[in-house]
């Protein structure tokens, strides 16, 4: 996966040179690079933003850096025909597992970081096919949300985990529930005991387990994930007796 990034501020996204992102990167599973939209606006003092027409606090972004920055990211190797230009910004839908799963499915991403007040809405018409936000908000530019956005999607490319389940078993994947505890060695902390069931060698006992624990975990701070998990009948059974139990 190719990703480029139009930032104001390139050097903000050197946290994704190390960890699980940075060895994916250095490997060649995940192409990262930064283009600085400052470096293409046609004002002498490099100015890349002013203030509004109508009035307003702060300033705006000038279109055409943007849209030239865009054009130059564009360019090849690039495909923008398997690609996806996001912009990252407050009024966005919000970005969720399922639009993660959907973005890594594209062999490029372009991702363009707002600062200030926003961006000149006549860039975002010619250049953006979606703007993304990552909550209910307000940053002071895009840079932490794309950091977040790449690192969300790198995880899903082939190769990237050591293990293909890694991602399929977390919180939001699969089934749509939390993720159920972890446990390593010692068996003992602080005389917390690891559940007899993981050390059983039983697979069908942990499973259900860990299936339980989700459900659990899922019910206490997330239930809205409850109505879209494709629950059995008896999964049902018991969130019900559990909503019960938290009502006593």
């Amino acid at each position: 996966m190719r990703v480029r990034i139009l930032t104001l501020f390139p050097e903000m996204f050197d946290a994704l040179k190390s960890s699980v992102v940075g060895r994916a990167s250095r490997s060649g599973l995940v192409e990262i690079e930064t283009v600085d939209i400052r470096s293409f606006t046609r004002d002498k003092r490099h100015k890349a933003d002013d203030y509004a027409f109508g009035g307003g606090p702060g300033l705006v972004m000038y279109a055409q850096p943007v849209i030239d920055a865009m054009e130059y990211a564009s360019r090849p190797p690039f495909d923008p025909a398997s690609g996806r230009r996001v912009s990252l910004s407050p009024r966005g839908s919000v970005l969720t597992q399922r639009v993660v799963e959907r973005l890594a499915r594209y062999d490029n991403l372009a991702l363009l970081c707002g600062h200030y007040e926003g961006i000149d809405q006549r860039a975002l018409d010619a250049c953006v096919d979606e703007e993304i936000s990552i909550g209910d908000y307000i940053l002071t530019g895009g840079e932490p949300a794309a950091i977040v956005l790449v690192d969300a999607v790198s995880r899903l490319v082939p190769g990237v985990l050591g293990s293909s389940e890694s991602a399929r078993d977390e919180s939001f994947s699969d089934a749509g529930l939390l993720e159920y505890p972890q446990y390593t060695h010692p068996r003992v902390v602080n005389g917390a005991a690891v559940p007899d069931v993981l050390i059983g060698g039983n697979h069908a006992a942990i499973a259900a387990w860990k299936r339980e624990q989700s459900l659990r975990i899922t019910l206490e701070r997330r239930p809205d994930l409850l109505e879209r998990a494709g629950l059995t009948d008896k999964e049902k059974g018991l969130v019900a007796l559990w909503r019960q139990e938290q009502r006593a």
